[in-house]
């Protein structure tokens, strides 16, 4: 059975309860799968991506047709930090929610009023307007070049940058270094593994340190960085506390000697 978020946020535990560790997030009008019902207010569910984890169910509508309308109409992720929604086409008007940047929101049956406002239908089928420039539409996979895929990764990686590091977050709120690099695919149309390592089943494939180039990804002992071009990385760290950029040449005033000399691989898409 499939589900479709209807919170800002929908947290993923390792354990059926709120006070067990953050695995992951699930951001508004994205979908899962659900494995297992747990009980009243439990659910064991897959993201697209196989992550798996435990939800509460007040995060979620439960609803396989409405999941797989959803799949096809939602075609535009949220690319500001934070957008609310709002009742009106103005900024006075009430707000009917706030969603953060990679929500998934529908926008393409509605008319277009104005350069300004676009018209956005919400899971529930509410209608409210948020700054088009605030939309990115969904880019589909491999529709694009694999240079305008490097550069479009970095600089949405980028985009996240002094975001506060949060284990198991995904979003302006709080990420951490495998939720930014997967966001930075994501929100350009390739889905990588959420964690810190290769995976087969997965894009990404191993290449020496020799031929990385822009978007590439940089493993360490349990962490993970997007290489940015000119020996520069981009990364969620937990001993700087937010996303931050360094490098790898030991010259360079943001050399991390604790990284650069524990490259424990090199992952490319391309």
């Amino acid at each position: 059975m499939n589900a479709i978020v209807t919170s800002m946020i929908a947290n993923l535990h390792a354990k059926p309860d709120e006070a067990s560790a953050l695995v992951d997030e699930i951001l508004y009008g994205m979908t899962v799968q659900i494995m297992a019902e747990i009980d009243e207010s439990w659910v064991r569910v897959q993201t697209v991506y196989r992550y798996e984890g435990y939800c509460q169910k007040d995060n979620l509508i439960v609803d396989e047709i409405k999941t797989d309308t959803w799949l096809q109409e939602a075609n535009h992720f949220i690319n500001q930090s934070f957008a609310d929604v709002l009742q009106l086409p103005q900024i006075q008007s009430v707000k009917m929610m706030t969603l953060v940047k990679g929500s998934l929101i529908c926008s393409s049956a509605v008319e277009e009023l104005d350069p300004e406002w676009a018209t956005v239908q919400l899971v529930s089928g509410e209608i409210g307007y948020v700054r088009r420039q605030w939309l990115q539409e969904k880019i589909p996979e491999n529709s694009l070049s694999e240079h305008q895929l490097r550069e479009n990764v970095v600089r949405t990686a980028l985009s996240y940058l002094a975001t506060p590091y949060r284990w198991g977050g995904k979003s302006p709120l709080g990420i951490d270094c495998s939720g930014l690099c997967s966001m930075a695919y994501m929100l350009n149309g390739v889905y990588i593994y959420r964690d810190a390592k290769i995976v087969e089943g997965f894009p990404i494939k191993e290449i020496s340190l020799e031929l990385i180039q822009k978007g590439d990804l940089l493993y360490f002992p349990g962490h993970i960085a997007l290489y940015i071009g000119d020996n520069l990385y981009v990364h969620s760290s937990l001993g700087g506390n937010e996303v931050t950029i360094n490098s790898l040449d030991d010259q360079h005033q943001q050399y991390r000697k604790d990284l650069a000399t524990t490259i424990t691989a090199v992952g490319t898409l391309f």
